[in-house]
């Protein structure tokens, strides 16, 4: 369960935000919350969140904000991460996944980053301890197809994350396509 502690921590905690979409269908199975960071580093052709890419653009929100409007709806079951990079605010993100896994949300982000360089890296490896899906890798215009599940080019994987570190080796997610 939640504590007050957690709580505070999101209404002094901030996060830069592209915007927010209240009920996905497209960032993750079933009705998600979806949280588009600011920022990345990739700048991949055919991108589409182009607009997400400066470091300086958005806006910065406090965690609590996120939060509440995740709460208020009911038919909210997970949370999504999409971009711009969230691994490039694990802070924030940690912070927010922390209180939301306790609460039983499903949890998935996007990264450009494959697994191994999240895994590698103690912050991001810190965020991946509290996800069940990752879809790494950056999107790739020539391997790009409309009929692949949740992602956007073939190279990139739907990861099972809680399978993964615990198994050492890269696990996909079960009945994607």
């Amino acid at each position: 369960m939640t504590d007050a502690i957690d709580l505070g921590r999101l209404e002094n905690t901030y996060i830069r935000i592209a915007g927010a979409v209240p009920e996905s269908i497209v960032d993750g199975p079933g009705i998600r919350y979806a949280i588009f960071t600011q920022g990345c580093p990739f700048r991949c052709p055919g991108c589409q969140n182009p607009q997400a890419q400066s470091l300086n653009g958005g806006m910065e929100v406090p965690l609590s904000v996120l939060y509440k409007e995740i709460k208020a709806n009911p038919l909210i079951k997970g949370v999504t991460y999409s971009g711009g990079e969230p691994f490039i605010q694990t802070r924030p993100l940690i912070v927010l996944s922390k209180v939301l896994r306790a609460e039983g949300y499903n949890l998935w982000s996007y990264s450009g980053y494959t697994f191994d360089k999240l895994e590698g890296d103690f912050m991001r490896r810190e965020l991946l301890e509290y996800l069940d899906v990752v879809v790494d890798g950056p999107f790739v215009q020539a391997k790009h197809s409309m009929d692949l599940d949740f992602r956007g080019s073939s190279n990139q994987r739907i990861i099972d994350v809680q399978k993964s570190l615990k198994s050492g080796t890269v696990v996909l997610a079960e009945g994607f396509k």
